[in-house]
C-alpha cells in the first residue's frame, strides 16, 4: 500500500483516532495536511511525523468559509489533494446526549460536525480533484454505532449512520470522475476522548462493549484500514464499509 507522492487531508488529524491514521498515511510516503480547530493539537502532530511534509491548519468543519480557506492552504501548499480522511468529530463524553436531554446546542454540535462538516469538507476536495481531472478517495471515519444502538447517543449513532449513507450516494456520483468514497466503521479503540467516558461515574456500563479478539484496537488499527481504502489496492472498492471492531458486530 505504497503512497507515495500522494498528499492526504486528515481532519482531527492531531490526535487520537486522526494522528493514528495520519501516522500510517506518513509511513506509506503520503504528505499530509492535518486540520483540526485547535492549531497547536495540529502544530505538535506535524513536528512529531517529522520528516513527512505536513501542513497544519486550524479550521472549523461546521462553517463552509473556514473549509475553503484550509483548501486554499492546502492548494498552496501541495498543489493537489489525492486523499481526504473525514476523521474530525463529536465522539467521547460530548457526543453523549440522551433523547430527553439534548440541548438544541448540543444537537446542533453533533449534527454539524459529524454531518454537515464531512459533507464541506468532501464537497470542497471533489470540487478541486474534479477540476485537476485526477483520481481521487474519500474515506469518512464512521463508526459500529451505525449499526448497533449505543444508549444515551442516539443523534451520534444516527449521524454515524448517516455518514455510511453519505458515503454510498457520494460513490455513485462520484463514480464517474474516478473518485472512491468509503467509510471504515471503528469499534471500541481507546483514545482520550473514550477515557473521559469509561472514567464518567454517570454510566460508564452503557459504553463498554464485548470484543471477541482478546486484544485492544488501537488508532492504527483504523490508520492501516484507511490506507487499504486510499490506495491502489483497492482500486475497484468505492461505497463500501470497512469496519474495524475485533468482531463486535459479529454478535
Amino acid at each position: 500500500m505504497n503512497l507515495d507522492g500522494k498528499v492526504a487531508l486528515v481532519t482531527g488529524g492531531g490526535s487520537g483516532i486522526g494522528f493514528g491514521i495520519a501516522r500510517v498515511l506518513a509511513s506509506r510516503g503520503a504528505s499530509l495536511v492535518l486540520a483540526q480547530r485547535r492549531l497547536d493539537r495540529v502544530e505538535t502532530a506535524a513536528a512529531a511525523l517529522e520528516p513527512t511534509p505536513v501542513l497544519p491548519v486550524e479550521v472549523d468543519i461546521r462553517q463552509p468559509d473556514s473549509v475553503e480557506r484550509m483548501m486554499q492552504k492546502a492548494m498552496a501548499r501541495f498543489g493537489r489533494i489525492d486523499i481526504l480522511v473525514n476523521n474530525a468529530s463529536v465522539t467521547g463524553f460530548p457526543a453523549i446526549a440522551g433523547v430527553l436531554d439534548s440541548s438544541p446546542e448540543q444537537t446542533d454540535d453533533i449534527v454539524d460536525i459529524n454531518l454537515k462538516g464531512t459533507f464541506y469538507c468532501s464537497q470542497a476536495v471533489a470540487r478541486r480533484m474534479i477540476a485537476a481531472e485526477t483520481p481521487g478517495s474519500i474515506v469518512h471515519i464512521s463508526s459500529v454505532g451505525a449499526y448497533a444502538s449505543q444508549e444515551l447517543a442516539s443523534l451520534y449513532c444516527a449521524t454515524k449512520a448517516a455518514q455510511v449513507a453519505l458515503a454510498r450516494s457520494m460513490a455513485l456520483e462520484l463514480a464517474p470522475h474516478r473518485i472512491r468514497v468509503n467509510c471504515v466503521a471503528p469499534g471500541d479503540i481507546p483514545t482520550e476522548a473514550s477515557a473521559r467516558i469509561t472514567h464518567n461515574t454517570t454510566g460508564p456500563a452503557h459504553y463498554h462493549r464485548v470484543t471477541p479478539l482478546p486484544c485492544v484496537g488501537t488508532p492504527q488499527d483504523i490508520g492501516n484500514a484507511v490506507a487499504y481504502l486510499a490506495s491502489d489496492e483497492a482500486a475497484f472498492v468505492t461505497g463500501a464499509t470497512l469496519i474495524v471492531d475485533g468482531g463486535f458486530l459479529a454478535y
